[in-house]
């Protein structure tokens, strides 16, 4: 079986589903995806998130504000965050961190608001969803600041190998997406290669980045297949082997999540 780590279900272009969220789902369940993690990026979506936690057994959901979705130059307010968090099948944090690639300008308000998700998580014990471009430097310092008991994850991991390896160190996991797919990507691959296997997360990021051969396409849920055997194949491992260790470190990672046997679905 394989999770989708990653995914905005709420975001979905589901044309290639004749506009069905429920034949999307169904596309991915027939390629072994028994999992969904559904990432909350805003205050508005919160509520949309985790009403598709509530339609669908198998897909659990985040809530934070991103990065980019900061409104009216504040940080979003932590009563607030804390009681989303409190809703049960909210499984973790974000995506929260740091992005400088557009908003370089915004950086103190997104470290505001980055300490404010890190400090909801070590409030719940609930991990987080680590965003960060183009701030390698301000994200690992924030992380070391606060330094979480539990784990997160660096989730669409696009850094080097030193950046990967000082997030380990802290204890986070690296999510890899379609990404490393790319011809482009081969200084990602190599961090590919060298994650231990039981901190390796793969994800869509659907609808955005869809792997080879898909690319500039929509990407849905069902395409975290391509990226779960390129990596197989990249890290010289089965792809029944990587699924299963995926899961198991997804499992780990959320262990609030309700995942289930795939014989279930």
């Amino acid at each position: 079986m394989l999770i989708d780590s990653h995914c905005h279900l709420d975001r979905l272009d589901l044309t290639a589903h004749d506009g069905s969220l429920d034949a999307a789902l169904d596309a991915a369940r027939d390629r072994g995806v028994g999992h969904f993690l559904c990432i909350g990026v805003s205050a508005e979506n919160a509520g949309a998130v985790k009403a598709l936690t509530e339609r669908y057994a198998d897909v659990d959901c985040s809530v934070g504000v991103h990065p980019l979705d900061l409104q009216a130059g504040e940080a979003p307010a932590l009563d607030w965050l804390l009681g989303e968090l409190a809703h049960p099948h909210v499984v973790a944090i974000g995506e929260t961190g740091l992005d400088y690639h557009y908003e370089p300008e915004a950086a103190q308000l997104q470290q505001q608001s980055f300490r404010l998700h890190l400090e909801a998580s070590r409030i719940t014990g609930k991990p987080v969803i680590v965003h960060t471009r183009e701030a390698r430097a301000d994200t690992l310092a924030l992380l070391r600041e606060v330094a979480l008991p539990q784990a997160g994850v660096l989730h669409c991991f696009t850094e080097d190998w030193e950046m990967a390896k000082a997030a380990l160190d802290l204890g986070y996991y690296i999510s890899l997406s379609g990404i490393v797919t790319f011809r482009n990507a081969e200084a990602l691959r190599e961090v590919a290669r060298q994650v231990p296997a039981d901190r390796l997360l793969v994800e869509t990021d659907s609808p955005y980045l869809a792997p080879i051969p898909y690319r500039g396409k929509p990407n849905l849920p069902q395409y975290v297949r391509e990226v779960a055997d390129y990596l197989a194949v990249l890290r010289g491992v089965s792809a029944e082997t990587l699924a299963e260790q995926t899961t198991a470190n997804f499992k780990r990672l959320f262990p609030l999540a309700r995942v289930v046997s795939a014989a279930t679905h």
